[in-house]
């Protein structure tokens, strides 16, 4: 049985940022952790040891895999920055074309720091995400 490692856990955002070893990564997860909370209007959680989510809902795919996932979130990890949005929508490939400097994955966005991306498209990527996300799981 597949046991999903990302869950929401009760530990400190505000720790797990300060024990961030570079002073410039400390300094945009402060200010990811402030226009996160600002637009999405959620608390931010500790989910696993790495990422900051906010909000969260309760998934269930095809296969009969489930679990629960914030909406959105981030993680200022060691090479770049994290950012978690839904996938599966068009907005979103269309948002990140403005977004400035970034890479994606498979399902996260990558940045190197804040400084390279407008945070007027992050904010839409963030109310984009979790509107996607509450129309495609309603019931959570």
């Amino acid at each position: 049985m597949y046991k999903l490692k990302t869950k929401e856990t009760d530990n400190s955002v505000i720790e797990f940022i300060e024990s961030v070893d570079s002073p410039k990564k400390r300094e945009d997860a402060y200010q990811l952790l402030d226009i996160f909370t600002e637009t999405t209007g959620y608390k931010a959680k500790m989910w696993g040891p790495s990422i900051i989510g906010f909000g969260a809902y309760h998934y269930k795919y095809d296969s009969g895999h489930e679990g629960d996932a914030p909406l959105v979130g981030f993680s200022p990890r060691k090479a770049k920055i994290s950012l978690y949005f839904a996938t599966g929508d068009t907005e979103r490939e269309n948002l990140l074309k403005d977004f400035g400097k970034h890479t994606t994955g498979k399902a996260c966005v990558y940045i190197n720091k804040v400084a390279d991306i407008h945070t007027d498209v992050l904010q839409a990527l963030i109310n984009q995400s979790i509107r996607f996300l509450k129309e495609t799981y309603p019931n959570h």
